[in-house]
């Protein structure tokens, strides 16, 4: 924990990150409910809505609930990596459509069409996803003991999500020399991809990470 979180009270406190995450979670997932009862109340973009809203049509839920599972996943490895969770990618699309899609996929309805249960599940899930991020900052950021001016926030959108790459870049040379130069070929080869170099540092930071592993003390 920084030394600013040690003294900004709740709102800087390791424990109440998966708290907050969790409300977040919850309204987020009985916003689904909402929709798939009333067809009204999604929190979301009208195009990834209409994934879900095709899934309901045709009760094929494979492709929203890989689209949704994928933006979650990268966005956990994102926060822990720099200490920012995109709401829109991992709340409103991981949680919001990914997982319900899952569950309705699986034939597991009661989560999505019970408000309570919506509200529970959401919440369940929103402190598992801000425990994860706590938890693993702790071995990836933290241990060069600088967070270069960002602690755990949220909020970070599409159109500042193209700031992340360089923190990502700044935060895996903190870690070891092979993880930085990773994540910097990684950001190369997804520039002259024409994609966001966000992606490219964090897959070149995992790979390098995998083959050159950082001693934990």
């Amino acid at each position: 924990m920084t030394e600013q979180a040690q003294t900004g009270g709740f709102w800087l406190a390791d424990w109440s990150f998966p708290l907050l995450v969790g409300l977040l979670s919850a309204g987020v997932f009985a916003g689904t409910h909402m929709y798939y009862v009333y067809g009204i109340g999604a929190f979301n973009e009208v195009a990834f809505v209409s994934m879900l809203r095709a899934g309901m049509d045709t009760g094929v839920y494979g492709a929203v609930a890989a689209f949704g599972a994928s933006f979650l996943f990268a966005r956990v490895i994102e926060g822990s990596l720099v200490g920012i969770l995109d709401i829109g990618g991992a709340i409103m699309t991981g949680v919001g459509l990914g997982i319900p899609a899952m569950f309705l996929g699986a034939g597991i309805l009661f989560p999505v069409e019970n408000f309570g249960a919506a509200l529970a599940t959401g919440l369940v899930i929103g402190l598992l996803i801000g425990a994860v991020i706590v938890f693993a900052r702790k071995f990836t950021i933290n241990q060069g003991n600088s967070t270069y001016g960002a602690d755990v926030m949220m909020g970070a959108g599409n159109s500042s999500g193209r700031f992340l790459g360089p923190l990502i870049i700044l935060s895996a040379m903190a870690a070891s020399i092979p993880i930085g130069v990773g994540s910097l070929l990684g950001a190369l080869v997804f520039y002259l991809w024409g994609k966001p170099i966000t992606g490219g540092a964090i897959l070149g930071a995992m790979l390098l990470g995998t083959l050159f592993p950082v001693a934990i003390a």
